[in-house]
């Protein structure tokens, strides 16, 4: 049996540099690594004075960076390819999604989450809150949508029972959306007083699924370091409604 490779993962600290940090691309690879059941170390990178040997394996980057053997990956998109390819079946499961449509579900949410969120200008607040929601509104109507596997089943069901995007197992495609959807579903309450319309029942019920699992609930980061990283560009329209 070949000997397991030495796998470190370096993510963003949290603002006292003790915890795992805010930053959605970090959970990203920290949850695939976690679901592909690998032995691996996790690393807090304080980027107000990042350690010298960090900044010899990537200068001028930013978490998160992998250190798989003696190889560095530093960027998101590659560390998750190359994860796929290096840990794959039949030693560790594979995390591709069986539909491409998967992969673009919910793509513009945190687009239209952003330009609601940090917009200053209260006359503004309604049409870009719309804009928003019918993002959310596209991504319920997929997690409703029954996929091919499940009409093959049932050739009569008219709503999907699924988990998640593209089953009943996470995915990368999970590992992508669900660390977007915790910042937006905190932030929005938080600045905006806004929660996710429980009439969305497809994604209230794919949110309540991705939190039972550990390795989604786990890798985020505190509600606190997130509303910090949001603080001065959010907290315009918070006091113009007090």
């Amino acid at each position: 049996m070949a000997e397991a490779a030495s796998i470190e993962l370096f993510v963003k600290a949290s603002f006292d540099a003790e915890r795992v940090g805010h930053c959605p691309f970090c959970q990203r690879i920290f949850m695939i690594l976690w679901l592909k059941g690998t032995s691996f170390k996790i690393t807090t990178v304080d980027m107000t004075r990042a350690p010298p040997v960090l900044k010899a394996l990537a200068p001028g980057s930013q978490p998160p960076f992998l250190c798989y053997n003696d190889e560095v990956k530093t960027d998101t998109n590659k560390i998750e390819e190359f994860l796929e390819k290096t840990l794959a079946p039949p030693q560790y499961p594979k995390l591709c999604c069986r539909y491409k449509e998967s992969n673009g579900a919910g793509e513009d949410i945190f687009r239209t989450f952003s330009a609601y969120i940090k917009n200053p200008n209260p006359g503004l607040n309604e049409m870009r809150e719309k804009k928003f929601l019918s993002t959310l509104v596209a991504l319920n109507l997929y997690l409703e949508t029954p996929l091919p596997h499940e009409l093959d089943e049932n050739p009569n069901a008219t709503k999907s029972s699924r988990l998640f995007l593209d089953g009943d197992n996470l995915t990368l495609a999970d590992c992508n959306l669900l660390p977007k959807l915790n910042i937006v579903k905190v932030v929005c309450k938080h600045f905006r007083d806004f929660d996710i319309p429980a009439e969305l029942q497809g994604l209230t019920r794919y949110l309540e699924n991705a939190y039972k699992r550990d390795e989604f609930r786990y890798t985020c980061p505190p509600e606190s370091e997130i509303t910090e990283a949001y603080q001065s560009v959010a907290v315009y329209l918070k006091q113009h409604k007090r």
